[in-house]
């Protein structure tokens, strides 16, 4: 029993890896995913699991890109330092909106969107959207091309369209991309911004998860058993993460989003088809 265990959260930590950076939903999929794998957990668990391994794909990033984002490098200049710090600020005032609201309504949309319906809507919904966006970018080109040339007015703007990831099936990673690509953002730097927003964004949301999770159930309810899928499924998704990232960068060089507008509205049929047949026939 506990083998399968682990080798569902080895298929989670996969999952997690690949749609983290991919704008396509990754709570949206790790909650399908669960769907049919069915981890025998208990659901505070669960709920703290799904944030916290998210941990290993943003280790990723800051691994990738630790001499981008590192302020104190040697090896930059003074003018290169001061860039780095503008872009940490420009990161921190685009997270204010999701840090004071989503700690507001978490536990209400948890309780009420966390469902499949919820998930293949918003799925489908922004799956146009991207497709739409692309179509218009063919004839505009975008303004804001280096990250020096990003304001802080368009961050915060950037911040407040992350809101939309609250509801699963959105994609933290769709809503930003799609936000900075609306205004007038280019494909590289809307992925970039997108994924340094991550950073803080969700170290934050784990580490509220974790003590959640322990002022409810107390840090003892954890066995080792489960110290050990948290473990593994954040390696996986460390792993899985590092060629995820790398993928969609030299993806975005050559191709647009359109494919990712396809495959959201795709997945999000197949959701209502088969949790509809389920209601059917149960």
């Amino acid at each position: 029993m506990e083998l399968i265990e682990i080798l569902k959260v080895v298929i989670l930590g996969i999952i997690q890896g690949i749609t983290e950076w991919l704008p396509i939903s990754s709570t949206g999929h790790m909650i399908l995913a669960d769907t049919f794998l069915q981890l025998q957990q208990p659901k505070d668990f669960m709920d703290m699991f799904y944030v916290v391994i998210q941990l290993g794909s943003i280790l990723a990033v800051v691994v990738l890109y630790f001499n981008k984002l590192n302020p104190f490098s040697r090896a930059k200049s003074r003018a290169e330092r001061l860039s780095t710090f503008q872009l940490w600020f420009k990161v921190i005032v685009a997270i204010l909106p999701i840090g004071v609201i989503g700690l507001l309504v978490d536990d209400w949309v948890t309780e009420h969107f966390y469902t499949p319906t919820v998930i293949a809507i918003a799925l489908i919904f922004y799956g146009v959207l991207f497709i739409l966006l692309e179509k218009r970018n063919h004839r505009v080109k975008p303004r804001i091309r280096n990250f020096e040339q990003l304001s802080y007015r368009t961050a915060v703007c950037i911040g407040i369209l992350q809101l939309l990831a609250i509801i699963p099936g959105t994609s933290r990673s769709g809503s930003t991309i799609l936000g900075a690509m609306l205004l007038s953002c280019s494909r590289f730097v809307a992925t970039e911004f997108s994924f340094f927003m991550a950073i803080p964004v969700m170290f934050g949301a784990s580490g509220y998860k974790i003590l959640k999770f322990i002022l409810k159930t107390g840090l003892a309810s954890i066995t080792g058993f489960q110290w050990g899928l948290l473990l593994i499924g954040s390696l996986v998704a460390f792993v899985v993460s590092l060629f995820a990232i790398k993928f969609l960068m030299n993806f975005i060089r050559k191709h647009d989003f359109t494919a990712f507008g396809w495959y959201r509205i795709v997945l999000g049929i197949i959701v209502i088809l088969f949790f509809g047949a389920k209601a059917i026939f149960a």
